[in-house]
């Protein structure tokens, strides 16, 4: 079965501060990480930037590289676009994840080999988590049945395409595959797996 990754790499950073993607870490770019570790599972790598980032000689050293759009999920729908019609898994990951290891590529795409339309790596919710309404709680939820989700999320093509055919928005994939009627499995995250979304998630 043949596996491309979409590593989406288009967001402006509003909340870093900048196109965070594009940082240094640890000697080399946080996207250049993320797709290093795609590439040791998948048999191709595409990778969404912003349009002036299109030209990239080092992203295009190792992938293909297309715009992205306003949306991530647009932003996802490029990166389909371009991966062939016969690819079977298709991993999505996120650029601003740079340090999932190879083994968590591994275990979501094992999953879908395994027969799942979808697999993400979750971990145990910790804290408590309460619903909240114009500042006022409205409920307490069971943590004891809720993960955090990260990327890479790995589909069956078939499912991913199907999922994104009507154009909608989610927060992640699996939401949209979900939505279609999928079924997604859950396999164990990562703790150091985490999103940079400020300065100090950058671990020198």
């Amino acid at each position: 079965m043949t596996v491309w990754a979409i590593v989406v790499a288009a967001g402006t950073g509003s909340r870093f501060g900048g196109a965070k993607q594009f940082e240094q870490l640890e000697g080399e770019r946080v996207v250049d990480r993320a797709v290093a570790a795609c590439s040791a599972e998948a048999d191709g790598v595409i990778v969404v930037v912003p349009a002036e980032r299109t030209d990239d000689g080092a992203l295009l050293a190792v992938g293909n590289v297309v715009a992205g759009e306003a949306t991530r999920s647009g932003s996802v729908r490029a990166g389909l676009a371009a991966v062939p019609a016969d690819a079977d898994i298709v991993v999505v990951h996120d650029a601003a994840r740079p340090y999932a290891t190879p083994a968590l590529f591994e275990a979501v795409v094992a999953a879908v080999r395994a027969g799942a339309d979808g697999a993400v790596p979750g971990l145990p919710v910790s804290d408590t988590v309460k619903r909240v309404r114009d500042g006022v709680v409205v409920d307490t939820l069971d943590r004891s049945e809720l993960v955090a989700v990260q990327t890479p999320q790995a589909f069956a093509a078939a499912a991913l395409r199907g999922a994104h055919a009507g154009g909608g928005d989610a927060t992640d994939d699996a939401a949209l595959v979900e939505a279609a009627g999928g079924r997604v499995t859950v396999v164990a995250g990562e703790a150091a797996n985490v999103k940079i979304t400020h300065r100090s998630d950058l671990r020198a």
